[in-house]
């Protein structure tokens, strides 16, 4: 199965105050971090809703379901068959997470959506929930597809939405 990895970056950081994706931990990034534990469990990574980056589908400001669709189609374009996703404020991805989601349908990390398994075969799905009248929630989009929620308790991953958040994981929180 060729998997395409992406970091989904395109948030307000509205929370955390600053840009959250460039906020510095242990010497990098929240970005650079991110890239680097997810990289080892796909052939490839991008990142989504950046400048330089895949710009969000079908355009901005679509929370992070504009970056998993712009991923979705850039995955099918280049003959991927599913993405792994996580967020710019998720620094870490534990070995056998993704091995934990991949499967033949879509699936989460319980608590944190934008860990992700998302088979490409969504791509148009997807298309067809952003231009319908919801809210664009996640969650809501996780219960239009059936998505299988894992619950592994080994998997508690840290998210960085404020800026105490950050200070916690640098203590070791």
């Amino acid at each position: 199965m060729r998997l395409l990895g992406a970091v989904l970056a395109g948030g307000r950081s509205s929370r955390f105050g600053s840009d959250k994706a460039l906020a510095m931990w242990a010497g990098q990034t929240l970005l650079e971090h991110a890239l680097a534990s997810l990289a080892p469990h796909v052939d490839t990574i991008v990142i989504c809703g950046r400048e330089g980056g895949l710009a969000d589908r079908p355009g901005p400001d679509m929370g992070p379901l504009g970056g998993l669709n712009a991923a979705l189609h850039h995955a099918l374009s280049e003959g991927y068959d599913a993405v792994l996703t996580t967020g710019c404020d998720i620094p870490v991805y534990p070995e056998g997470l993704a091995k934990a989601l991949i499967g033949d349908d879509a699936a989460i990390l319980k608590g944190q959506p934008l860990a992700g398994f998302w088979p490409c075969a969504l791509a148009p799905e997807l298309d067809a929930h952003l231009t319908e009248e919801n809210n664009r929630s996640i969650y809501g989009w996780l219960e239009r597809i059936g998505a299988r929620i894992i619950e592994r308790p080994e998997f508690v991953l840290p998210n960085i939405n404020r800026p105490e958040d950050l200070e916690r994981l640098g203590k070791g929180d």
